[in-house]
C-alpha cells in the first residue's frame, strides 16, 4: 500500500469486566470448548509505570530545560504486551510484582479494572517500590530513562503457570526458567522474543529454553548474530534447527517467516506509517502473531496483521496506550478501501479482515484514544 493511503492514521469475574475493553470480536470464537483452558496466553515479567513526554521539537540539550506539550502515563514493560493482547479479545493472565505505592496501584488497576487482565498470579509487594520508565517522544524516536529495584525472590512469578492455551516468555542468556518447561510439558506452546545480548556472545545454546518453545521471534539483527548468517532471511531458516517456527522482523521491510514442520515460508511488507512513538511496537506485534496463530490462520495472513497492529500502534504514544482494539483495525480496513486509487493487490493482502473486523463502528477514523495520568483526585 502507498504510504499516503495506507494510514489517515460460569466465567471468571474479569471476563465480565473485559467486556468493557476495546477488544470488539473474539478471534477464537469458532474453536472455544468447554474442555478449554481458563486463558489463552500467560505472561510473566516486570510492570513499568511509563511516564510519556509528547511534543518534544526535539532532543532535551544538557544544561536547557526541554517542555512537553504533552503527557501521558500508562503501565508499560510487559503490560504493554499483556494488554495488546487483551484488546485482540484473547484471555490473557499475567504474574508481575506490583509495588504498594500508587504507582503500583494504579497500575494494578489499569491493568485489571481497564484492561480485564487476570491478574491472579500477581502479587503486590510490600516496601517495595514500582519501576518507572519516563519515555521522551520526539522526530519518530524516543529517549527513556529507567529506575527500579529487583522484586523479593519468589514474588514476580509462580513457580508454576496457569492452565493457558499459550504463553510468550522473553529468554534471557544463561538463564533457565523453569515454568517454560512445566508449561510446555503441560500442552501450553511457548512463543518467545529475546532481547539485545548484552554479553556479547551470541550463544543459541545459551537460550537453554528455546527447546521447549514452538515459535522465536528475534529481530533481523538478533537473529543474524545469533546465527551468524549473513542475511535475515538466512538466519530466520537457520533458526528452524532450534525452533520449528522462525519469525525475524525486518524493521521497515516488514517480517519473514520460516515454518520447519510444513515447509511453508511467508514475507510481508511492513505498512508505511507516520511513526510518532514506536514503544511497545515489538510487543504489539508478538501479541498479533500470537492471536492469528492461536485462530488457525495461514502463516502469510499472521505476518501480516501481526505487522498491521504493529504499524497502528507506532502511530500514538506510549506502549500500552498506543495497542489498537478492534474497532481501530475495523476503522483502518474500512479507511484505506474507500480510497479510490488504493492498490488492489495491496488490499487483497488484507481481504482476511472481512471476516474478522465489527460491521459497524460508532466512531469515524481517524480515532485518537484519551492520554490517562495518574489521576485526579476525587472530589470529597
Amino acid at each position: 500500500m502507498s504510504p499516503t493511503h495506507t494510514i489517515a492514521g460460569e466465567e471468571p469475574e474479569h471476563l465480565t469486566r473485559a467486556a468493557r475493553r476495546e477488544s470488539l470480536s473474539d478471534p477464537l470464537a469458532a474453536l472455544r470448548t468447554p474442555d478449554d483452558p481458563p486463558w489463552d496466553v500467560y505472561l510473566t515479567g516486570t510492570v513499568f509505570l511509563d511516564i510519556v513526554f509528547t511534543g518534544l521539537g526535539a532532543a532535551p540539550v544538557r544544561g536547557t530545560e526541554s517542555w512537553a506539550r504533552g503527557m501521558g502515563s500508562s503501565p508499560g514493560g510487559v503490560a504493554n504486551m499483556a494488554t495488546a493482547l487483551a484488546r485482540l479479545g484473547l484471555r490473557t493472565s499475567l504474574a508481575a510484582a506490583f509495588g504498594d505505592d500508587h504507582y503500583g496501584e494504579y497500575c494494578w488497576d489499569a491493568l485489571d479494572q481497564g484492561e480485564g487482565i487476570d491478574l491472579a498470579p500477581s502479587r503486590t509487594v510490600p516496601g517495595w517500590h514500582s519501576p518507572v520508565t519516563v519515555s521522551m517522544a520526539y522526530e519518530g524516536e524516543r529517549t527513556m530513562v529507567s529506575h527500579g529495584h529487583e522484586p523479593p525472590p519468589g514474588e514476580s512469578a509462580p513457580a508454576v503457570a496457569p492452565h493457558a492455551r499459550a504463553a510468550v516468555a522473553s529468554l534471557t542468556p544463561g538463564v533457565t526458567e523453569p515454568w517454560i518447561a512445566e508449561a510446555a510439558r503441560a500442552g501450553t506452546r511457548i512463543f518467545a522474543d529475546v532481547g539485545w545480548d548484552d554479553t556479547g556472545a551470541w550463544d543459541l545454546a545459551g537460550l537453554t529454553d528455546l527447546r521447549h518453545c514452538e515459535a522465536f521471534l528475534p529481530n533481523a539483527e538478533e537473529a543474524m548474530r545469533y546465527t551468524g548468517a549473513s542475511t535475515p532471511r538466512a538466519a530466520a531458516h537457520a533458526l528452524t534447527e532450534h525452533v520449528p517456527l522462525a519469525v525475524v522482523t525486518l524493521g521497515a521491510d516488514g517480517a519473514y517467516a520460516v515454518d520447519r514442520r510444513t515447509g511453508e515460508t511467508a514475507e510481508v511488507p511492513a505498512i508505511a506509517v507516520a511513526a510518532l512513538d514506536p514503544t511497545g511496537a515489538g510487543d504489539v506485534f508478538v501479541a498479533g502473531f500470537v492471536t492469528g496463530t492461536l485462530a488457525g490462520w495461514p502463516l502469510a495472513d499472521r505476518l501480516a496483521f501481526a505487522g498491521l497492529t504493529a504499524a497502528l500502534s507506532v502511530q500514538e504514544f506510549g506502549g500500552s496506550l498506543s495497542a489498537p482494539g478492534w474497532s481501530e483495525i475495523g476503522a483502518w480496513w474500512r479507511r484505506v478501501q474507500s480510497v479510490e486509487e488504493q492498490d488492489k493487490a495491496a488490499l487483497a493482502r488484507y481481504a482476511f479482515l472481512d471476516a474478522l473486523v465489527p460491521e459497524t463502528l460508532d466512531r469515524p477514523w481517524p480515532l485518537r484514544r484519551a492520554v490517562p495520568t495518574i489521576g485526579f483526585r476525587r472530589s470529597r
